[in-house]
């Protein structure tokens, strides 16, 4: 059993900077891939930001330049920092992984960037 747990979802002031955390736990033994995805009502989830292990980061166009991810926990968790916050930023955000035992995704954190 693979599973993904996020935290750091909440309101934010237009401006404002937020953390989001994911730490994938269970039976694995390789870690390939750890993305962060979002969603608004009505649309498909979209992909915001992913990290390969022992490769490059990269970053949809909408927030490069202003978020950063990253990984720790022996690359077990991975993190999305965003700064200077937009109210087109408010959606539930999702971690995904790829790993030797397949696919998985988290349960979505919400995120609202609201005064």
């Amino acid at each position: 059993q693979v599973q993904l747990l996020e935290s750091g979802g909440g309101l934010v002031d237009p401006g404002g900077s937020l953390r989001l955390s994911c730490t994938a736990s269970g039976t694995f033994k390789s870690i390939y891939v750890m993305d962060w995805y979002r969603q608004t009502p009505g649309n498909r989830r979209e992909w915001v930001a992913g990290t390969f292990t022992g490769g490059n980061n990269t970053y949809a166009n909408f927030v490069k330049g202003r978020s950063t991810i990253s990984r720790d926990n022996g690359e077990s968790t991975v993190n999305l920092e965003m700064n200077h916050m937009k109210s087109d930023d408010t959606a539930v955000y999702f971690c995904y992984m790829m790993c030797d035992r397949g696919e998985y995704w988290g349960q979505g954190t919400q995120v609202t960037v609201s005064s």
